[in-house]
């Protein structure tokens, strides 16, 4: 048995290959919820007759019933519905606010110590409803963004130059979206920043395909979304956490006056440990830059304000 507990909410593709990846690593037990009946201990049950053959030893369990998810260390918040045609945006907002607010409400008193990673969008306003259902310190509510969308960066990169991903570095900052805001001054290849080495038509294009990497995929996909990518960036940050690494990554964190912005969650490089965010990373940014960060981080204060506007029900 793990000496870590993780509770997935959502047995969904993401969710699942979160489970997936956790365990296989053994870096934690994992508890898989969902409110479908079976559809969470069917997929736990398959991850588990998986273990003899991947050759570990971690315990996983699903279940619809958050008295099983007591105690956990981090809680990963997946379940949510994606945008479907003739949704408005603020139809997406008030659903998935409103699945979110009730499994805050469900797992956070059953694991007051625990941190909070969302995933379900929209991103940067989800955090928000998390934040404020949970009572959690900032600190502990932290949204998966700039990890996937970085490593798209990278991808996207790699390809134009016809290098290993390995070789490359990039830096995603700003909210979930169309606003998001790719920093080519700090994205490098072998240690060259890329200013120095592609044209600006390149660069655009790279970050144009960026800021539209979920898009691409749902477009190819015809039904459904990005979940392998989205997965795998999500267990880099709870490995960050779980194992007290202090590794700075790229996420969604609650902003109290850094980079100009306070009471945001707007996607910044932090320093991840067991304490959640450690340290939010304030680096120096061009003037284009800083001006593209405040246009998204103005972008996630609209969503915001329209989450305010959303009547919440009586408990």
């Amino acid at each position: 048995m793990a000496s870590h507990k993780v509770t997935v909410v959502g047995a969904g593709n993401v969710g699942a290959s979160t489970a997936q990846r956790i365990l296989e690593a053994g870096l934690a037990d994992v508890v898989l919820v969902d409110i479908i009946e079976g559809l969470p201990q069917g997929k736990a049950l398959d991850l588990a007759e998986a273990a003899p053959i991947v050759g570990h030893a971690g315990h996983i369990i699903g279940t619809n019933d958050y008295a099983d998810t007591a105690g956990s260390d981090v809680i990963v918040i997946t379940s949510g519905l994606a945008r479907q045609p003739g949704m408005s945006r603020d139809d997406l907002l008030a659903r998935n606010a409103a699945i979110v607010r009730s499994v805050v409400q469900e797992a956070a008193p059953r694991s007051p110590d625990a941190i909070l990673v969302v995933v379900t969008n929209p991103l940067d306003a989800m955090c928000h409803v998390a934040l404020r259902t949970s009572g959690f310190p900032g600190s502990r509510v932290i949204g998966m963004a700039g990890v996937l969308d970085s490593a798209r960066f990278r991808t996207f990169l790699a390809m134009e130059t016809g290098v290993s991903v390995t070789s490359t570095s990039a830096l995603v900052m700003g909210g979930h979206g169309d606003s998001m805001v790719p920093l080519p001054s700090r994205t490098t290849v072998g240690g060259v920043p890329i200013t120095e080495m592609l044209t600006g038509e390149q660069i655009e294009r790279l970050v144009k395909r960026t800021r539209g990497g979920g898009g691409e995929i749902v477009s190819l996909l015809k039904s459904g979304s990005a979940y392998y990518a989205p997965a795998a960036s999500v267990y880099r940050m709870v490995e960050a956490i779980l194992g007290d690494r202090q590794e700075i990554l790229p996420c969604a964190a609650y902003l109290q006056g850094q980079y100009g912005i306070d009471g945001l969650f707007v996607g910044v490089p932090v320093r991840l440990g067991r304490r959640g965010v450690e340290q939010i990373v304030e680096i120096e940014l061009t003037a284009d830059e800083r001006a593209a960060l405040e246009a998204s981080a103005a972008a996630v204060r609209e969503l915001v304000q329209a989450l305010d506007a959303i009547p919440v029900p009586a408990a």
